[in-house]
């Protein structure tokens, strides 16, 4: 239990540090999107990003279910 709860809080810990920081999206269908991470729930079940662009234009705020995403990624540059 000890190590299952450092765990969760060094995760918790990073979601934070992630905030309005660049993301990339990959959902299915081979759609890649950005976005700035604002935001998760501690499930987490959904995302909250902000200046999403997508192939129909820029969202200035969304919610995105994680299980709709197949993966995403901090780029470091």
């Amino acid at each position: 239990p000890l190590l299952r709860s450092a765990l969760r809080q060094r995760f918790l810990r990073a979601l934070a540090a992630a905030r309005g920081r660049r993301l990339r999206l990959w959902l299915p269908g081979g759609l890649r999107l950005e976005a700035t991470f604002g935001a998760a729930d501690s499930e987490p079940v959904t995302i909250q990003v902000d200046q999403l662009r997508t192939p129909l234009g820029l969202q200035d705020a969304a919610l995105l279910r994680c299980g709709d995403l197949i993966a995403f990624s901090f780029p470091l540059t």
